[in-house]
C-alpha cells in the first residue's frame, strides 16, 4: 500500500501516517458557528480535509470523519436578541446555508455531525474531571482551567507564558488565578440561554465544545485533527490541555493537519478591508466546482491568493480536463488511481503536484490515449473532481439567451436558411460563445 505521510503540527515535522487501529481511521474537523454564511476561508478548510477523508478511504478500509457545528456561542446569542428570537431560530439557515454551500463545492458530508446543544452531558463531565483532577477551579459561578496546572500548556502552539497571555484575547477577570486562565463554564443571565449544571444555571466555554464531542463520538485518543491555522492558538492548545489533563494519559489526537489561510487580491480577509468573501457570493459567480479547484491549487500548507482572475483560470483549466474526457464519451474510470496523481497526494497532500500529473493525463488523452482518459477520471474522484459529464460542464451556466439563440440558429439550418444561421452564430459569439455543430442537428456551446 502506499504510504501516506502527513506534515504534523504537533510535532513541526512530516513523517508516515500509522494510524491507531488501522480498521478505522478516525477523524475530527472542527466545524462552523452557526450565526451567518460560510466565508471563503472556511470552504479552503473543508475541500482540503474533503480531499484527506476520500484518499484515507482509498488506503484503508473504513474512515470515520466527524465534523462538529458550534450551536452554542455569543455571537449567535447576540443575533437571537437582536431579532428576539430563539438561538435554535438563528442557527437554523446558518446550519442549512453552510450544507448547500459545501455541497455545491462537492464536498462530502461527514459521518458524524455533532451539535454542541446535544452534548452538555459530556461537557459537564470533562469540567467536573478536570476540578477533581486540580486542573479547573470555581470562582463566581465561572468554571476556569488552570493553565499554571499543566506543565504542557504551551508547547503546541510554541509560545512563551508572555506571549500565551498576550495572544489568548481574554477579559483579565479579578475572578482568574492566572490571567490566561480560560472559561470552561459560565454563568448566563435570565436573558441569555443556559442549562443547569453543578455550579448554576449557564453556558459552556467555545473550547470544551470541542473535546465533547470528539470524546463522545472519536474517544479520549484518535487519529486525526484539522482546522485552519487561525485555530491553532488558543482552540487547539485548548482543547489539547482539556482533554489531556481530563483524562491523565490521554494524547487527544495524533496528528495535527492545519491549513494556512487565504488572502484575498495579496491581502488578508476581512470586514474592515471590504474584501470579506461570502462562499454564497463567490459561488454566484462560477460553478461550484471552479471554486473547489481554485481553493486546491496552491498546497494546502501555504498561502492561497483568491481573486476573480484566479477563479477564471481555475475555471479553464477545469474546461481543458472535461474536454480529455469527452474525447472519450462515456469512458469508465479506471479501477487504480495513476501512480502520478496518487504519490503526490500521498505525500503530504501535494495537490499542485497531482494537478500537475491531471494535466499530463488530459495531454495523453487528448491525443487519443483511452487508458489516460481513465486514469484522470479515475484520479478527479480522489480529488472531488470532474463530478458532471462534458456536456453538463459546458452546457450547465449558459444563459438562457445563448441557448435560444442556438435553437432558432438549428431551426435556421433546418429550414436551410444559412444566412440566417451565420447572423445567429454571430450573435452567439457576440455573447461570448462558440456554437458547435454535431449530428442529428444537435449543437454544443463553449464559452469563447
Amino acid at each position: 500500500m502506499t504510504q501516506l505521510t502527513l506534515y504534523n503540527t504537533r510535532t513541526r515535522a512530516k513523517a508516515p501516517f500509522t494510524p491507531l487501529d488501522a480498521s478505522n481511521v478516525r477523524a475530527y474537523l472542527c466545524g462552523p458557528t452557526v450565526y451567518d454564511r460560510a466565508h471563503l476561508g472556511n470552504a479552503r478548510n473543508v475541500v482540503i480535509f474533503d480531499i484527506l477523508i476520500r484518499l484515507l478511504r482509498r488506503l484503508y478500509p473504513r474512515v470515520t470523519y466527524v465534523r462538529n457545528i458550534t450551536d452554542i456561542d455569543d455571537k449567535i446569542n447576540n443575533r437571537a436578541k437582536e431579532r428576539g428570537v430563539s438561538i435554535e431560530q438563528v442557527t437554523e439557515g446558518p446550519i442549512r446555508w453552510y450544507h448547500e454551500d459545501m455541497g455545491a463545492l462537492f464536498t462530502l458530508p461527514p459521518d458524524i455531525e455533532p451539535r454542541a446543544t446535544d452534548h452538555l452531558a459530556e461537557i459537564i463531565e470533562i469540567i467536573e474531571r478536570l476540578i477533581q483532577n486540580g486542573h479547573a477551579y470555581v470562582a463566581e459561578g465561572h468554571v476556569l482551567f488552570s493553565v499554571a496546572s499543566d506543565k504542557e500548556y504551551g508547547k503546541f502552539s510554541g509560545r512563551t507564558p508572555d506571549e500565551l497571555i498576550a495572544g489568548a484575547r481574554v477579559d483579565i477577570a479579578p475572578y482568574k488565578r492566572d490571567a490566561g486562565d480560560f472559561v470552561l463554564w459560565k454563568p448566563s443571565t435570565p436573558d441569555l440561554p443556559g442549562w443547569p449544571s453543578p455550579w448554576g444555571r449557564g453556558r459552556p466555554g467555545w473550547h470544551i465544545e470541542c473535546s465533547a464531542m470528539s470524546w463522545k463520538h472519536l474517544g479520549q485518543d484518535f487519529d486525526i485533527h484539522g482546522g485552519g491555522d487561525d485555530l491553532i492558538f488558543p482552540h487547539h492548545e485548548n482543547e489539547i490541555a482539556q482533554s489531556c489533563c481530563a483524562f491523565p494519559g490521554s494524547h487527544f489526537a495524533n496528528v495535527w493537519v492545519h491549513n494556512r489561510m487565504l488572502l484575498v487580491n495579496g491581502e488578508k480577509m476581512s470586514k474592515s478591508l471590504g474584501n470579506f468573501l461570502v462562499l454564497h457570493d463567490v459561488l454566484a459567480k462560477a460553478p461550484g466546482e471552479a471554486v473547489r479547484f481554485l481553493l486546491m491549487r496552491s498546497h494546502y500548507r501555504s498561502t492561497l491568493d483568491f481573486s476573480d482572475a484566479a477563479l477564471i483560470e481555475a475555471r479553464k483549466e477545469l474546461d481543458r480536463f472535461y474536454r480529455a474526457l469527452e474525447t472519450h464519451s462515456g469512458i469508465e474510470a479506471a479501477a487504480e488511481i495513476p501512480a502520478s496523481v496518487l504519490e503526490p497526494l500521498c505525500d503530504d497532500l501535494n495537490t499542485p503536484g497531482a494537478i500537475a500529473a491531471l494535466h499530463a493525463l488530459a495531454d495523453a488523452a487528448l491525443a487519443g490515449d483511452a487508458s489516460a482518459a481513465a486514469g484522470l477520471k479515475a484520479a478527479g474522484a480522489v480529488m472531488g473532481l470532474f463530478n458532471l459529464s462534458p456536456a453538463q460542464w459546458f452546457a450547465g451556466d449558459v444563459p438562457a439567451e445563448v441557448r435560444a439563440l442556438a435553437d432558432a440558429r438549428i431551426a435556421a439550418r433546418k429550414a436551410r436558411d444559412f444566412a440566417q444561421s451565420d447572423r445567429l452564430r454571430d450573435e452567439i459569439a457576440a455573447l461570448g460563445y462558440t456554437v458547435e455543430d454535431g449530428p442529428n442537428q444537435t449543437y454544443k456551446l463553449r464559452k469563447s
